[in-house]
């Protein structure tokens, strides 16, 4: 018999609202469909996230990377406790413009990353639609890719592990300036606009977290 607490857990239902952190005039949201985009251009990127916090479950999207030559750019799907604290909670799917046959996974503790893994996706991420999951509980965090999983990670008994409640995160940015444009390329902008489509997007049910500094 299933164990009720983590099938409650891990069920979902679709994105009904969101928060535009900053350019919101490069971002669309219909809920009605279920579908965001963001666009990145001369007025740089956009970032939306969920307007509640959530303590574990799972979060899904389907997404389509921009196309052209998107070198220099960090499109992506994440949890964070909140974007720019030094001691947030992080997981994340992160696309590399710089190559888009693969994906970055990685995750924070009390703002103590450095665990990042390279995920061949043996296909080109602006051609399609492809499903991106993180299953986060407790004790594991998976990140799956159209079904199937790509990591795990387990909590190790005296080592940090994400427990604070997570908004689910999405942006677009120039990220060409990190590490001396080695990690996502030097942006090159020739085929601006660039624009990241997400749909069918789902958040859990049962384990948003309310507290005033969520709106």
């Amino acid at each position: 018999m299933a164990d009720p607490v983590v099938h409650s857990l891990h069920q979902t239902e679709p994105i009904k609202e969101i928060t535009i952190d900053y350019t919101p005039e490069a971002c669309t949201h219909c809920a009605d469909s279920n579908s965001i985009t963001l666009t990145f251009d001369h007025r740089g990127g956009a970032r939306w996230r969920s307007t509640t916090r959530f303590l574990y479950g799972t979060f899904s999207s389907l997404i389509q990377c921009p196309k052209g030559n998107t070198s220099g750019l960090n499109f992506n799907i994440y949890l964070s406790s909140l974007e720019g604290d030094k001691s947030q909670d992080e997981i994340d799917f992160e696309f590399l413009g710089k190559d888009k046959t693969i994906v970055q996974t990685n995750y924070y503790t009390t703002g103590t990353g450095n665990r990042e893994e390279i995920h061949d996706l043996g296909f080109d991420c602006s051609e399609g639609f492809h499903e991106y999951v993180i299953k986060w509980g407790p004790d594991l965090i998976q990140w799956l890719i159209d079904g199937k999983v790509v990591r795990r990670a387990e909590r190790n008994e005296g080592e940090g592990f994400p427990n604070k409640p997570m908004f689910l995160y999405a942006s677009v940015w120039d990220a060409s300036h990190i590490d001396k444009a080695r990690w996502c390329g030097p942006y090159v902008g020739c085929d601006a606009p660039y624009v990241c489509l997400y749909k069918d997007i789902h958040v859990p049910v049962a384990t948003a977290v309310e507290c005033p500094c969520d709106s």
